[in-house]
């Protein structure tokens, strides 16, 4: 098979009904990214840019999220759920007609761990094969509610109940359809196609609904291929890849999955994390080299943090740039905050949106900072309020200091000029110079 244009089909229009929520399934989070993002973003690294997202429950939530986040990828609308062979022809137009694909990926949209260089994989074999099915197949030890993949009888008549990446498969047979036999079997389908194009559109109005479902299953569409001599390769994959996520229980595995995978990915870079009890470190967090990260802190967001910080137990840091050698004690809250190096924050500080931690300053307990600069080797250590304040450098703000920016219409701001020594208790009024 010659290279050709590769479209992804990604399903997600299921209501989810075991997740027990008006929320659509497919933006439920798995480290603070829906699910839906780690698929997109999956399929993407896998070298593939034209996707449609098949949406239905939650459809206006699920295209805002997909605006916003992944804004190359077209939506398609599966008005019922009838079953995932009638979603994919509800995009097969898009797919075909608008992008001119030659194959076509198909994906589930509730799949965190999908791997971008496995899906590549199976985009190669599919081309390297000339089969008109190329599609992922994993042994569970319990394969209760997968589908099951029935394999073509070897030369001397056995079946061992798994398949190579030469294939054999010939047909796939749904949980609630198979015999006792055949859920005996443990090589499931988890999901993962990827098609040639022509064949699919032959395919699928070829498909029916008669089954204990009453859905129109893709899976069908494996052994309309078998029957026709046309092919299908199978390429085992980790299990573990392949799991989706129906319920809560399946959610919170996955969270707890993709919080050791980025714990260890930081410590093979030289991050020292102490101990993994409720360590949380977001995709898009980035931290230095010898930098410390103790028990029960939680890095969102586009999160910076240079070399040598240390973050105490329990900081809970949102977006925020942390540079070399500051140290961050015990529960301090910091959100959408610039601390910078060699300075000392918490603990139990907040600093607010805004906030920017001078060079060598120290923001001690109880301290709270909005939209404040506090300038270089300035102090502010114990139960202070600055909010809209321009703080100058060696400045000594007094315990108990509060700037009053607010008079209930607009608000104000405070400056202090370097080397200003504020007494405990004192209220600055706004505006004041």
């Amino acid at each position: 098979m010659t290279t050709q244009q590769v479209s992804a089909v990604v399903l997600a229009a299921g209501k989810g009904t075991r997740m027990k929520s008006a929320r659509p399934k497919v933006l439920f989070e798995v480290l603070d990214r829906p699910l839906l993002s780690w698929v997109c973003d999956a399929v993407a690294a896998a070298g593939v840019s034209d996707v449609v997202v098949v949406v239905g429950h939650g459809k206006d939530e699920v295209t805002a999220h997909l605006a916003a986040n992944h804004p190359t990828t077209r939506t398609v609308e599966q008005r019922e759920q009838k079953g995932t062979g009638h979603a994919v022809m509800t995009a097969l137009d898009a797919v075909v007609s608008d992008a001119g694909a030659g194959a076509v990926l198909v994906v589930c949209g509730d799949t965190p761990r999908l791997s971008s260089s496995a899906i590549t994989a199976l985009i190669e074999r599919h081309r390297q094969s000339g089969a008109a099915v190329a599609m992922w197949t994993a042994t569970l030890e319990d394969p209760t509610g997968y589908g099951r993949v029935i394999i073509e009888p070897s030369v001397d008549g056995s079946v061992d109940g798994s398949a190579d990446s030469t294939g054999n498969v010939v047909a796939i047979v749904e949980h609630k359809d198979a015999t006792p036999a055949q859920q005996a079997i443990t090589l499931v389908n988890p999901g993962v196609y990827c098609f040639d194009a022509a064949f699919l559109a032959e395919a699928l109005p070829q498909l029916g609904a008669n089954n204990a479902a009453g859905e129109i299953y893709l899976t069908d569409v494996v052994q309309i291929a078998a029957k026709a001599g046309k092919g299908v390769v199978a390429v085992a994959v980790d299990a573990d890849m392949t799991l989706g996520i129906n319920d809560r229980v399946q959610l919170a595995a996955a969270e707890r999955w993709a919080r050791s995978e980025a714990i260890t990915r930081r410590r093979l870079a030289g991050v020292t994390v102490v101990d993994d009890a409720g360590v949380k470190i977001g995709a898009h967090v980035v931290v230095g080299v010898d930098s410390v990260i103790n028990a029960g802190v939680a890095l969102s967001g586009k999160t910076t943090i240079g070399q040598r910080v240390v973050i105490g137990q329990g900081c809970v840091i949102s977006d925020c740039v942390i540079d070399d050698d500051a140290v961050i004690h015990p529960y301090s809250v910091c959100d959408q905050a610039h601390i910078g190096a060699g300075a000392i924050v918490g603990p139990f500080a907040r600093l607010r949106v805004g906030a920017d931690v001078g060079e060598d300053a120290h923001v001690g307990n109880f301290v709270e900072l909005k939209k404040t600069a506090l300038g270089k080797g300035s102090k502010a250590n114990h139960l202070a309020y600055l909010g809209d304040a321009v703080i100058g450098t060696g400045v000594n703000v007094g315990a108990g200091t509060i700037t009053c920016n607010y008079d209930g219409v607009g608000k104000y701001q405070t400056t202090l000029g370097d080397n200003v020594f504020v007494g405990s208790n004192s209220t600055l009024v706004a505006p004041i110079n």
